[in-house]
């Protein structure tokens, strides 16, 4: 931590992402009910009532900003941990037992990300309909091939290790021995790669609810509060404005935190996008 707390945008990542985690878990608590309907406080302005403003329905936008942000970041830790554990097991053993096994990995991944998301999104979603669920199944679907070919990399440059050799000669059993020595080595550059993938995970939930697809009404979203304010832009443009700031706070926050980690780990990344 104190490495990536001398980079510049490592200490303001941070503070953002602190103030956005302060808002979700303790937002709701002390706000308003984010569903209570006012239409004669309609498209108010922030004010020591409603901090943020209000909506086309007077509801207290910040209240409802906040539980977006809690539902932003619990489908995309969901999405990005599910993405994590199923690459690792599948870049492991891929990596570890080389030949067919690794062939039939390296294909599935490239299918995968063949495919766009948001056209694997708008798929699923004509097949079985609209979900969190379905949705969160479809993001980490996606995600895994990158959490894959990492995983599958880093074993490829350990199984040769002399340690390696050597516990083999000692019967030591492939469970074990991945268990003992593999994940370990692999699980840090893994989280890098989970921190630059929780950004990307969110804009991407945000962008589906935006379009009606993703979390259902009545509870809220950054992309479904996007899209309500878009609607009534004319009428007023802070629903928009506050929540679109909101979710840029997140999402460059989770980057620069994620961008400074990386560069701790291997310093020969700095500068580079």
């Amino acid at each position: 931590m104190s490495q990536i707390l001398r980079e510049k945008g490592g200490k303001v990542g941070l503070v953002m992402v602190l103030l956005v985690v302060v808002m979700a878990v303790f937002g709701p608590v002390i706000a308003m009910d984010p569903n209570k309907i006012d239409i004669p406080a309609q498209f108010a302005g922030p004010s020591a009532a409603h901090w943020l403003g209000t909506d086309n329905l007077g509801r207290d936008l910040f209240a409802r900003i906040c539980i977006g942000l809690r539902t932003a970041l619990i489908t995309a830790l969901l999405v990005v941990l599910i993405a994590m554990v199923a690459g690792l097991i599948l870049g492991v053993f891929a990596g570890y037992f080389g030949r067919l096994v690794d062939g039939a990995m390296v294909i599935l991944f490239d299918i995968i990300s063949a495919f766009p998301i948001y056209i694997v999104i708008f798929a699923i979603v004509a097949l079985y309909g609209t979900g969190i669920d379905k949705l969160i199944f479809v993001m980490a679907l996606i995600f895994i091939p990158q959490f894959g070919r990492m995983a599958r990399t880093q074993t490829q440059s350990l199984r040769g290790r002399s340690f390696i050799e050597a516990e083999r000669l000692l019967g030591i059993s492939t469970p074990r021995l991945l268990w003992r020595h593999f994940i370990p080595n692999i699980i840090g550059p893994m989280v890098v790669v989970a921190g630059m993938s929780v950004p990307a995970a969110i804009t991407v939930e945000a962008a589906i609810s935006f379009l009606g697809l993703g979390v259902q009404p009545p509870t809220a979203t950054l992309g479904t509060l996007i899209r309500d304010g878009y609607v009534y832009l004319d009428e007023s443009w802070w629903p928009t404005i506050a929540a679109a700031l909101v979710l840029t706070l997140i999402t460059l926050g989770s980057t620069l935190l994620a961008e400074a980690a990386r560069d701790a780990i291997d310093p020969k990344l700095r500068g580079r996008t």
